[in-house]
C-alpha cells in the first residue's frame, strides 16, 4: 500500500496528480501551517500572452494551520477566476465538459480556503479518471514532529511505502521510518510537452491547462513521461 501526502493546494499543477496517481491513497496535509506566496490559494494557468495567476484572497494570521485559513470574500474573487477560465480556455476542446463544474463552484460560497481546494481536488481526480482515495490528515490522531507525523499517516491508512516529493529528502529522519518497517521511495516527475492553445509550450500550469485541452486523455499525457 503506498501513500502521498501532501498540502491542499488550490488547482493545482500536473506533478501533483501525477503523484497522486501513483498512491493508492492520499491524504491531504491540511493541520499543518499555512504558508504565503506557496501554492495553496494560487496557480497559473495559460493565456495568449504567456500565464497569469490567479489567486484566492485570504484571511491569514500567522501562524494559523492551513484548515484554519479563511477566505477574504470582500473582493469579488469568484467571478473573476470563473471569468479568466471562461476567456482563456473557451475555446479548449474539452472545456465544455468541465464548465458547469466550474461555474456552480464560483457561484457557491466558501468561508475557508480548505474547502474549495478539497472540492476542486476531489473533482479532478474523478475528473482525471485517476479515482484514488484521499483522507483529511486532519481527521486522524498525529504527532506533531514532522516525520512522526508522516509515519503515523503511513500507520492509520496502513501503508508501508510512503511516496515524497523529490525534496523530501532534505527533512525526512530515514530512521524513524525505518524503525517503523515503512519503505520510503521519491516522486520522479518529468513534465510532459502536449498541445496548447498558445504557442510556444508553456510548462507547469494548473493542471485545467491539460484537462480542458485533452479531456479524458490527460491521464495518459501525465502518465507518458513518467512510466516504463
Amino acid at each position: 500500500m503506498i501513500v502521498a501526502i501532501h498540502q491542499p493546494q488550490y488547482l493545482p499543477w500536473i506533478g501533483y496528480f501525477d503523484k497522486l496517481d501513483r498512491a493508492d491513497v492520499f491524504v491531504l496535509l491540511d493541520n499543518v501551517q499555512y504558508k504565503k506566496n506557496e501554492w495553496q490559494n494560487r496557480n497559473r494557468i495559460r493565456t495568449s500572452q504567456g500565464w497569469q495567476w490567479i489567486t484566492v484572497p485570504v484571511l491569514y494570521h500567522y501562524p494559523e494551520k492551513i484548515n484554519a485559513v479563511k477566505i477574504n470574500n470582500t473582493t469579488d474573487w469568484r467571478r473573476k477566476h470563473l471569468n479568466a477560465l471562461v476567456y482563456n480556455y473557451s475555446k479548449a476542446p474539452f472545456f465544455k465538459e468541465h464548465r458547469l463544474f466550474f461555474e456552480e463552484t464560483f457561484s457557491s460560497h466558501w468561508e475557508n480556503l480548505v474547502e474549495i481546494n478539497v472540492h476542486i481536488i476531489q473533482y479532478l481526480n474523478r475528473a482525471l479518471g485517476v479515482n484514488k482515495e484521499i483522507v483529511l490528515a486532519s481527521r486522524l490522531a498525529l504527532r506533531e514532529e514532522p516525520t512522526e507525523r508522516l509515519v503515523d499517516i503511513c500507520k492509520h491508512v496502513q501503508a508501508d511505502t510512503y511516496l515524497s516529493g523529490k525534496d523530501g529528502a532534505k527533512y525526512i529522519n530515514f530512521d524513524t521510518f525505518a524503525q517503523a518497517n515503512i519503505q520510503v521511495t521519491f516522486q520522479d516527475f518529468h513534465h510532459p510537452t502536449y498541445s496548447q492553445l498558445h504557442e510556444p509550450f508553456e510548462p507547469f500550469m494548473s493542471i485545467v491547462d491539460l484537462l480542458f485541452n485533452h479531456g479524458c486523455h490527460s491521464l495518459e499525457i501525465i502518465r507518458s513521461q513518467n512510466r516504463p
